[in-house]
């Protein structure tokens, strides 16, 4: 297998900072049509039929709800082969634009890093559904990366009720406590204050003496009603669940604000706090027997959210729309 070059990769999945201007592609559309149009819309329609026929599957496909750590929606069809350079560039500008700007750059990093320099790493994306459906979405899927988006707008509406995946390995396959250079560690730290905060018997209900969920794809997100494990969110105080819900929002920070608003207006409104259970995990998946926890878990009956860090980042998001 062939490696890939810097400039392929480059132009492959984006460069480390974001577009400042429209490509010529944006600006023929927007003469085309009067007024600006989503980036994934744009992106739709430079598609030739040949391509649509071959990257746009059913709205309820089952690939839909699918994720897993390493996949590809269309793998056959690649960014570096199948598509313009124009074309390129619109899936850069998409994937940027998914995530606050002030992790763009690591979040490039992080698929750059994780195609290993190999050809065949390279991301896939796609379309389910077609513009007459109100929830017409976007998708990017690689190695550590499954992102989604609802393809009519530019505004965040959250991940439309379907998994997203993001995981890193920064410097080794098996990654030392700090997980120096991941830039998904921060998530730890931040649930690892939550903890320390809880009362010490709160503490020792959250930490479980079970493996957690395996990784299998229609395991991980596997929405549960009965055996969930570790603290019941109901039993903690208003100012105890105010700070799990502050910490949710503190940890969704790499993703654009707007989903992060849609996606924290879901659980609050839909008061998820009360039927969440949050667990974490000691022995092999304490990563230096620090007792900071890299490996936790945050579920309920329409909310799934699994963190790993042993051997290194792996993290499935999926709460019900």
């Amino acid at each position: 297998m062939n490696n890939l070059s810097r400039r392929d990769i480059i132009r492959s999945i984006g460069a480390t900072t974001a577009l400042a201007a429209l490509t010529p592609l944006s600006n023929s559309l927007l003469a085309a049509t009067g007024k600006p149009e989503s980036k994934p819309m744009q992106f739709y329609k430079s598609l030739s039929d040949e391509q649509r026929g071959k990257i746009c599957l059913p709205v309820d496909h089952p690939k839909r709800q699918f994720v897993s750590n390493w996949w590809y929606v269309n793998p056959e069809q690649r960014l570096h082969t199948f598509y313009t350079k124009e074309q390129q560039d619109l899936v850069r500008q998409i994937f940027d634009s998914l995530h606050h700007p002030e992790h763009r750059e690591k979040m490039t990093w992080q698929v750059q890093k994780d195609l290993m320099g190999q050809i065949k790493n390279t991301p896939s994306v796609g379309f389910f559904g077609a513009p007459k459906d109100k929830d017409f979405e976007f998708i990017y899927t690689g190695h550590h990366v499954t992102r989604r988006c609802n393809a009519h707008t530019d505004q965040g509406l959250g991940f439309g009720g379907a998994p997203i995946f993001y995981g890193n390995f920064a410097k080794a396959f098996w990654e030392e406590k700090d997980h120096a250079g991941n830039p998904f560690w921060y998530q730890g730290l931040l649930f690892n204050e939550f903890v320390s905060a809880l009362e010490g018997k709160q503490q020792e209900q959250i930490l479980v003496g079970r493996e957690p969920r395996n990784e299998k794809p229609a395991n991980v997100i596997q929405k549960r009603k009965t055996d969930l494990p570790g603290l019941r969110c109901a039993d903690l105080s208003k100012d105890q669940q105010a700070k799990l819900l502050e910490t949710m929002r503190r940890m969704l920070v790499c993703f654009r604000p707007d989903d992060v608003a849609a996606t924290m207006k879901t659980i609050e409104d839909k008061k998820l706090i009360n039927q969440l259970f949050v667990s974490c995990y000691g022995g092999r998946y304490d990563v230096g027997s620090d007792k900071v926890w890299d490996t936790w878990q945050i579920e309920g009956p329409e909310m799934v959210w699994y963190f790993r860090g042993m051997p290194h980042i792996h993290a499935y998001f999926h709460v019900t729309a």
